[in-house]
């Protein structure tokens, strides 16, 4: 049987199998199902440590924790939090967003988010499709990962953005710098993701059937020579084909070569990482149709200084730009 430990409780086999949101009906955490689901998707439920969603199957020995939010988690107020903001009007918001930069409130980060800065500087206009605790929000970038957003300041706006996304009518681009040489010029990284079955912390690619689809398509842009420390770098442009949680990360780790500085998935040595501590990865393109005037819209983000200082390190051992690098390198000086 699931037994119970305090606010924990630890699957038995009767209850594997079962959704999450409806466990947590039956054995009265929440009031009813629906409740439940809320409870799920407004980030206050977690499987051995991770946040999960509605849709989660439960297997035997996982550890559910509910974290109910404190009296004001969801009387969220404005907080004077600065906004690199490079497209704005009635309908929407590009924005770049900084290191360290959590984007909407969650468990340990209730206070500080994105979301926080959006009202301040926004007020109620703000899209309310994703709940009361995420106004505005389209989709996500991980807290260390910097570049280009987009905000809805509509519920109209919202909708369209994220159907936008689900099509793969807004193409996306990021800038990795990872370790080791990667000898083709393009590639395909088709390889399923779901949670690590030996730590439930990361993701991995897996094949078992709670594993996602994942697709990462990647253009190399500079290779550079191994050194003392180190057995060289890529700097590699990826594409999201779909948007799972770490994906460029977790792909790039399963080909052996992981991000530079990357904490998670990376090899975590100071010397090699050339002194970064936050994943070298950036969204540096941006290219939709606005959701209401249909205008096309394109962002390009220069690298912020600590990504390009580490590139300047490295460039005395570069071994060449392909000829996509220096459409890319073109780009970002525009920018």
């Amino acid at each position: 049987m699931s037994e119970y430990a305090g606010r924990h409780i630890e699957v038995g086999p009767e209850d594997a199998g079962k959704r999450i949101d409806v466990f947590l009906g039956e054995i009265g955490k929440a009031p009813s199902r629906s409740a439940a689901a809320r409870l799920v998707e407004g980030g206050h439920v977690f499987v051995d440590g991770i946040p999960v969603r509605k849709r989660h199957v439960l297997a035997e020995g996982e550890r559910i924790t509910v974290e109910m939010p404190p009296p004001d988690g969801c009387d969220l107020v404005p907080e004077d939090i600065p906004l690199d903001i490079r497209f704005e009007d009635e309908h929407m918001i590009v924005l770049s967003k900084q290191a360290g930069l959590v984007v909407h409130p969650a468990h340990g980060n209730w206070t500080g988010t994105l979301v926080h800065a959006l009202i301040a500087h926004c007020g109620g206009d703000l899209g309310t499709m994703q709940g009361e605790d995420r106004p505005g929000i389209v989709h996500r970038l991980d807290k260390d990962t910097t570049g280009l957003m987009m905000v809805a300041k509509s519920d109209a706006a919202q909708v369209a953005l994220s159907e936008a996304i689900k099509i793969r009518a807004i193409d996306r681009q990021y800038v990795t710098l990872v370790h080791g040489y990667i000898a083709p010029d393009s590639g395909l990284i088709d390889a399923p993701l779901a949670r690590d079955p030996r730590d439930r912390m990361r993701m991995a690619v897996v094949e078992s059937p709670t594993a996602r689809q994942a697709v990462t398509t990647f253009r190399v842009l500079e290779r550079f020579m191994a050194g003392k420390d180190d057995d060289g770098y890529t700097l590699v442009e990826c594409k999201l084909y779909t948007g799972r949680t770490h994906q460029i990360r977790v792909h790039m780790a399963y080909t052996h070569h992981p991000v530079v500085g990357d904490q998670t998935y990376g090899r975590r040595k100071v010397r090699a990482d050339r002194g970064l501590t936050r994943q070298f990865l950036h969204a540096y393109r941006l290219s939709l149709d606005h959701p209401v005037t249909g205008e096309h819209l394109e962002f390009v983000d220069p690298l912020p200084a600590d990504l390009a200082a580490v590139l300047e390190d490295v460039a005395i051992d570069s071994m060449g730009r392909t000829a996509a690098g220096e459409e890319v390198f073109a780009a970002l000086t525009a920018g």
